[in-house]
């Protein structure tokens, strides 16, 4: 009988521990990063490992070798709206990102396979789009894989990879122009026409003052505007551009009582500051 509880507490000992989940920290930890670009959004997701102590390019991970570009599973980055990467237009929609490492340069790879997390799986046939990078030597060296993105205006942005002292930069590219002229051409066909938003876009964008002007007075008109302070300050702004001094003076005035009003004193410090400018 003691032989048998003994056997029998055992059993239950092993069957709890092998239960039992540990939670460590991951040695290459996943990130996942999402940046706004244009009118839409990219997102990122990789693993990161860590120098400790290795040399990474040209040993660990081979020159003229494909590398999935991170650790553990595979590199990939998901495009809400169409982009261009070197002479190609990539249509929205979920991809890999692989790369060939060189001593001067790099090639940066867009792929329609989102599984490869090994040289073995790479097929060429997938690719998507190739572009060779330049590599920027670094000054201090980048213990952790870094993928991240910069340079970032209305139309152009930089996914940047740092390991080591090894610095490349992808440049993607999108027609917000295009794609902004296209909402305004929509839009304006329905009944609430988004007159305020046309208008500072084409302010901002150095296009046709005049038309902006007609449509910040359009949005002065729309019902429940009566008191907006912002579009008076953007009409003294346009009156400002096109070379009507008194009118902008005029609108710096009305933006200031109505800002005034609302308590908004940021707003009543942009209209006097251009008003005095005048």
């Amino acid at each position: 009988m003691k032989s048998f509880f003994s056997i029998a507490l055992l059993a239950f000992t092993m069957h709890f521990a092998t239960a039992q989940q540990l939670n460590t920290p991951q040695p290459s930890p996943l990130q996942t990063v999402k940046q706004a670009f244009g009118v839409g959004n990219i997102e990122l997701s990789y693993s990161r490992p860590s120098l400790k102590g290795r040399t990474v390019f040209g040993d660990l991970e081979p020159y003229d070798k494909v590398w999935r570009t991170g650790a553990n599973g595979a590199t990939t980055l998901t495009f809400s709206d169409d982009v261009i990467i070197g002479d190609k237009t990539v249509k929205a929609g979920k991809y890999g990102f692989l790369t060939i490492p060189g001593a001067s340069s790099f090639v940066l790879i867009i792929s329609k396979d989102v599984n490869v997390n090994s040289r073995t799986m790479y097929k060429q046939e997938n690719d998507v789009v190739r572009v060779t990078v330049p590599v920027k030597k670094l000054t201090d060296k980048v213990e952790t894989f870094t993928l991240q993105f910069g340079s970032i205006t209305n139309t152009s942005i930089h996914l940047e990879m740092m390991w080591d002292n090894v610095l490349v930069a992808l440049p993607i590219t999108t027609n917000t122009d295009a794609k902004v002229m296209a909402q305004i051409e929509n839009v304006f066909y329905k009944d609430t026409k988004p007159y305020f938003s046309a208008a500072q876009y084409f302010f901002e964008n150095g296009k046709d003052p005049k038309q902006a002007l007609t449509w910040v007075d359009a949005a002065l008109a729309q019902k429940g505007n009566e008191k907006a302070y912002w579009m008076y300050l953007l009409k003294a702004r346009i009156h400002d551009k096109i070379g009507d001094k008194a009118g902008a003076k005029a609108m710096c005035d009305k933006t200031i009582a109505l800002a005034t009003e609302a308590q908004n004193d940021g707003y009543v410090k942009m209209a006097s500051d251009l008003k005095a400018k005048l």
